[in-house]
């Protein structure tokens, strides 16, 4: 009986080992200061250079649309406006890129691909953000980045 459970427990944690995320050369996940994890750079990163691809699951927008009704944290970035990435599912650490109203990095889409790019030099420990412009959020979701000119939601809607 106890060798069946160690078999199991080494089984479960074998399942557990296996859904460990690849994360993309040069960054680390942990704590963040803006909301839960964050991505940080472990690696420098100089203005202009590509960090990393986003990776995950390819759903259809519908399929995006019903995810971020049943979440509270998302990690979906649509590619177009027929398909999106779900980060949570086969992503590489980039779906922790946490939003900042004055963010290091931006996100750029090429041929179905979305990657990410240094706005300015980025060190190893800094954490990189993205100004998330619209999301699948509501536009009355709150931002938490600290930045001096912090607009006070993720989402810019409304704003000129």
């Amino acid at each position: 009986m106890a060798a069946r459970r160690r078999l199991q427990g080494s089984a479960r944690a074998a399942k557990l080992f296996s859904m460990k995320i690849k994360l993309a050369e040069g960054l680390a996940v942990r704590k963040s200061k803006i909301n839960g994890k964050g991505c940080f750079a472990t690696a420098t990163f100089r203005r202009g250079r590509k960090i990393a691809e986003y990776a995950g699951e390819l759903i259809p927008d519908a399929e995006a649309e019903r995810r971020a009704h049943n979440r509270r944290v998302l990690r979906i970035c649509a590619i177009n406006s027929n398909w999106s990435i779900d980060g949570s599912r086969w992503g590489n650490g980039t779906h922790y890129i946490n939003h900042s109203c004055q963010p290091n990095c931006y996100m750029k889409i090429l041929y179905n691909h979305i990657l990410f790019y240094a706005l300015r030099d980025i060190h190893p420990g800094d954490e990189i953000t993205l100004d998330y412009v619209m999301t699948l959020h509501s536009d009355k979701k709150r931002c938490a980045c600290g930045a001096e000119n912090c607009r006070g939601t993720i989402n810019k809607a409304g704003q000129s």
